[in-house]
Formats: structure tokens, C-alpha cells, sequence
């Protein structure tokens, strides 16, 4: 299986290290495209390639090679977001996880969207059975 996780890197990265674990138990069930969304040392520069329109493109085309998607999106994020819309319109099944109790608010284009499955969570093992529970079925 291939999986494309999504996660904020320019919207900040005050949640790498829990991409991270995240992205670490995603890889029991296959292949993660976007491993790089975890590394500690990516800033919220989105230095991850040599230009802006080589990371859009990259990242589509790992996006389309995917069978599913696992967003988390406490951090509010424009790219994520992107991912997510573009992921929904080509059918691709979609995992979005968000911690309520973070104090943010989540976009009513996610709660409100019936073509994917929202996981709320508050800690890191309630998120990974989510992933086993999403990823099982």
C-alpha cells in the first residue's frame, strides 16, 4: 500500500515529532510517500525542494500514486488542505485527524465533508488506532 501523509510544514511545524511517530506506524501498513513531513530538521521555510513549483509537482504526483491519505490537521494549513480537496475529488480514501483539544478550530470544508473520515484523538495511541481501525477496512 502506498501512503501519502499530510501534515503542515509552512502553516508551522510545532507538530513534526508527532508526524513523526505518526509516519512510523503508517509505515506498518505500507509505503509513505511523503516520509520528509516528519524529519525534525524541515522548517516551516518548506525547503524540502529547489523551487515551489517543483515541490507542488512532486508532491502531486505522489498524491495520485497513492491508494490512500492520512492528514493531520490540528496545525491549520493551506497546503494540507490542498492535498485534501485534490484527494477527495479523485476518490482516494481520506484519513483526517485532529486533537479538539488543542484550542484550534477545524475548517467546516473537513467536519462538514462527508467524503472522508474524521478521527478525533488526544493522544498519540488514540490516533494510531484510528490508523489501524481506517487502514484495516
Amino acid at each position: 500500500m502506498k501512503i501519502y501523509f499530510a501534515g503542515s510544514i509552512r502553516g508551522g511545524r510545532e507538530d513534526a515529532a508527532l508526524y513523526f511517530k505518526i509516519i512510523d506506524h503508517l509505515k506498518l501498513f505500507g509505503e509513505v510517500l511523503t516520509e520528509h513531513v516528519g524529519d525534525p530538521s524541515l522548517t516551516s521555510a518548506g525547503d524540502d525542494g529547489p523551487s515551489d513549483k517543483f515541490i507542488h509537482d512532486r508532491d502531486l504526483e505522489w498524491l495520485n500514486a497513492s491508494d490512500v491519505i492520512v492528514a493531520e490537521v490540528t496545525t491549520v494549513s493551506m497546503g494540507v488542505g490542498y492535498e485534501i480537496g485534490r484527494a477527495v475529488e479523485s476518490g482516494k480514501k481520506v484519513l483526517c485527524l485532529f486533537r479538539p483539544d488543542s484550542g484550534k478550530n477545524l475548517s467546516a470544508m473537513i467536519s462538514g465533508c462527508d467524503a472522508l473520515t474524521l478521527s478525533e484523538y488526544s493522544v498519540l495511541e488514540e490516533a494510531k488506532t484510528a490508523i489501524d481501525r481506517f487502514l484495516g477496512s
